[in-house]
């Protein structure tokens, strides 16, 4: 049986692993005032929470293993259980996300396959209803 090809597996050769970076970075920026988003980020974290994902991310998209190697398995899901993930924040984490992605990548048609990715994971890890 053979798997359709991973339609993430080759951003960073198309668009580098400082792309992912600067999305990541731009996606952050917006957290610290975010009325659903901020609570779920330890202040005192915040900045490893980026690095985190920004390594995820690369990783995921076929750049550095640094995440693995510092990590382990992603398991993002256990990972997520303690934060409450509902709807709301799932939206709201996409909306911001899809604001960094459109000022930060250009290449549209990657862009668009992150996009999808990343709406795909942020439905996955939906663990708790609507406030």
């Amino acid at each position: 049986m053979t798997h359709p090809p991973d339609p993430v597996a080759d951003v960073c050769d198309r668009v580098g692993e400082d792309s992912i970076r600067a999305v990541t970075r731009a996606f952050y920026a917006q957290i610290p005032d975010d009325p659903i988003l901020a609570p779920l980020y330890p202040e005192h974290d915040f900045d490893g929470a980026e690095e985190r994902l920004a390594d995820f991310l690369v990783m995921r998209f076929g750049g550095s293993t640094r995440y693995a190697e510092t990590r382990g398995h992603p398991r993002l899901r256990m990972r997520h259980v303690p934060f409450h993930i509902g709807q709301a924040e799932r939206d709201r984490w996409v909306q911001l996300m899809d604001r960094a992605l459109d000022t930060e990548l250009g290449d549209a048609e990657v862009r668009e396959r992150v996009r999808e990715f990343l709406h795909g994971v942020a439905t996955f890890l939906i663990n708790a209803p609507d406030r």
